[in-house]
């Protein structure tokens, strides 16, 4: 390969990490790839110290652009917005603050950030730039970054789910439901709901979802007790590496009919995920690496 491919192909699943953090969406993601490609194969790589560095920097920049695009697309979003999720590897989750930051809990509270915060948040917190080299990324002084970095730190502090979730927590949660689809039985997994659960659908206008959160075990209760016999022995499901945690991905007819994620705490679930939008369930047939 010639030097330009080598050096992008080398820090491509760190810089798909970097996008997909920013963005909540691999097809986004995959875009500002291919931006940055175009410009990196312009540059002048004598004139480049530090080849990571400006990917990095170039990266950022675009994504920053689109962030600010698809935001206002998904303020007419039908229904609720969950990020793309994505099948990860096994190694993913030994990475416990990239598992956490890329999980769908987090990624719905970066989600809440303003464009320029959320980047600041992520190349700082999750991917430990320097403030000067995030600086150059998103176009604002060192003293300004630091200032950003602290006001989006605290408005993520007071927003992400409390306690970090085991994985052994969470597989025993995805597979008590899995048995509930399996058998109809649904009063064990219902058991392990705590009183404040709040359940997120995302149908995107497509497949049938909730369109508001519902929130409360009795409601998701309610939801669960009336859904889930309709499709006892119709749905298979398999439990994966879902954005850094164990997930559980249901098929109907052999197609992929939704994944589901869940936030726990004190062994009790208090956040459910569940993605509908076939639109955002086209990768989940391959693994996707990330790296930090």
């Amino acid at each position: 390969m010639d030097p330009a491919t080598e050096s992008f192909v080398a820090h491509r699943n760190l810089l798909f990490t970097i996008a997909y953090e920013l963005l909540g969406s691999a097809a986004d993601a995959e875009d500002v790839l291919q931006e940055t490609w175009l410009r990196w194969v312009g540059v002048e790589l004598e004139t480049v110290r530090d080849h990571r560095a400006y990917l990095i920097r170039i990266t950022s920049r675009q994504a920053l652009n689109r962030l600010r695009t698809v935001g206002r697309q998904r303020e007419t979003y039908v229904g609720q917005w969950l990020p793309e999720p994505l099948l990860t590897t096994p190694d993913v989750a030994e990475d416990v603050e990239l598992a956490d930051s890329v999980s769908m809990a987090m990624l719905l509270v970066l989600e809440t950030l303003k464009p320029t915060e959320r980047a600041v948040f992520v190349l700082r917190d999750v991917f430990a730039l320097e403030y000067d080299e995030i600086a150059q990324a998103v176009d604002k002084s060192p003293e300004a970054v630091r200032q950003i970095a602290h006001r989006a730190r605290s408005h993520v502090a007071a927003r992400r789910p409390r306690g970090v979730v085991s994985p052994t927590e969470a597989k025993g949660a995805l597979t008590a439901f899995r048995r509930a689809v399996e058998t109809g039985d649904i009063q064990s997994f219902l058991d392990m709901l705590a009183p404040d659960v709040v359940l997120i659908g995302d149908g995107g206008g497509v497949k049938q979802a909730v369109l508001n959160p519902i929130v409360g075990a009795d409601r998701v209760g309610r939801i669960l007790s009336a859904g889930i016999p309709q499709y006892v022995g119709a749905l298979t499901t398999e439990l994966i590496h879902l954005n850094g945690a164990p997930g559980l991905l249901l098929r109907l007819d052999g197609e992929i009919e939704q994944v589901m994620a869940f936030h726990m705490l004190d062994g009790q679930i208090t956040g459910m995920y569940v993605v509908r939008n076939p639109h955002k369930l086209e990768r989940l047939e391959q693994e996707t690496t990330l790296l930090r």
